[in-house]
């Protein structure tokens, strides 16, 4: 189905007031389920999987930061990263080719988020996941939000950078001073006060992407808007009622911490065999070398080849997250877009559509 565009560029002004937080969520968790499992369907399961593995797989609080060194056994995964650094470190075309991959897949990946949060906007809509359509059909949209994040990250690096090379001659300084020395107390309060700085930046940006992805790109898809002009009929609505997206964002961030514990109680398990897993391979792949008179030693093809497991162990490890996850991601995506239409009649007459069309209606 190749959805019709309800034009919001024409003046759609956000009503005085919409649908409370708490009623958009219980409405979005009834869509959710029946978009999921009435009925079941193993296709559209797995299609909405490939959207959310780069949405972040279902787990919008980022939850999930494993940490190998808990693992059971004497693997000393830190050391080998450690080594396989100072090599990397000491190969200046091995640590160009580094950098310059992992910037190439950040940016791949920034790219593929921007897209497909329009995708998966447009499965929610519509409840049909047509991912070669929704690909060509929103990609300019995409690509907008794509170099409005891009130009969001780079204009945080540079103030950072700035802040920091301003605050450095004050901290060697510091650092010269006998610890004992008074003068000392200002280039300790300066350095918290970066740090402090930099927490609620880094909080301020968070906040902004994710209203970014649960408003602005609803009203993005629904008007083909600007990402600009997305954001002043957004920014109207907010001055409208700040309580209500005060309740909305309180909500929103209870329910994503319930999700994220409830899928890494449900993965603890599995993720622990499949890291146990993983480490007796490697395990296993060292010692064979030995037998064979091979010891493994740190030069190019065996960072190469380590590298090469360790990404396919983070992409395994990521589609895992995703299938289990990608509830939660639609269920919030759901709930920001019944909160918003309920202030936008445009939004609104557009959303129901595909309901009224509903056999379940």
């Amino acid at each position: 189905m190749s959805p019709s565009v309800v034009s919001l560029a024409e003046g759609s002004k956000p009503r005085a007031a919409g649908l409370p937080a708490s009623e958009a969520l219980l409405q979005a968790l009834h869509d959710a389920v029946r978009l999921l499992f009435r009925p079941f369907d193993a296709r559209r399961w797995m299609k909405l999987t490939l959207v959310c593995l780069f949405l972040g797989g279902g787990a919008p609080t980022a939850a999930f930061h494993w940490s190998l060194g808990s693992l059971p056994g004497d693997f000393r995964i830190s050391q080998v990263f450690v080594r396989a650094l100072q090599y990397i470190s000491q190969t200046p075309w091995l640590m160009a080719m580094t950098v310059t991959l992992g910037l190439a897949l950040a940016l791949a990946w920034l790219y593929l988020r921007s897209v497909f949060r329009f995708v998966l906007v447009d499965t929610i809509f519509w409840r049909e996941v047509e991912l070669r359509r929704a690909w060509r059909a929103l990609r300019p949209l995409g690509q907008s939000y794509f170099f409005w994040l891009v130009g969001l990250l780079l204009g945080l690096a540079i103030m950072f950078s700035i802040a920091g090379v301003a605050a450095y001659p004050y901290l060697q300084s510091a650092a010269a001073r006998p610890s004992s020395d008074a003068h000392n107390l200002i280039p300790s309060l300066l350095l918290v006060t970066l740090l402090a700085s930099i927490v609620a930046v880094g909080l301020g940006v968070a906040l902004l992407v994710m209203f970014t992805d649960d408003f602005v790109v609803p009203l993005m898809y629904a008007g083909r808007l600007p990402l600009a002009r997305a954001w002043q009929e957004v920014g109207r609505a907010m001055r409208a009622e700040p309580a209500s997206f005060a309740v909305y964002l309180l909500l929103k961030l209870m329910v994503s911490v319930g999700i994220g514990v409830a899928v890494l109680l449900f993965l603890f398990p599995v993720l622990l065999s499949f890291f146990s897993g993983a480490v007796i391979a490697a395990a296993l792949v060292v010692l064979g070398l030995g037998a064979l008179g091979l010891p493994w030693v740190w030069n190019t093809p065996t960072i190469l080849l380590a590298g090469s497991g360790l990404v396919l162990l983070s992409g395994l490890v990521l589609i895992l997250l995703s299938v289990v996850g990608m509830p939660g991601q639609v269920f919030l995506q759901d709930f920001g877009i019944y909160f918003l239409a309920s202030r936008f009649p445009s939004l609104e007459a557009m959303w129901r559509i595909p309901l009224e069309a509903s056999p379940e209606q």
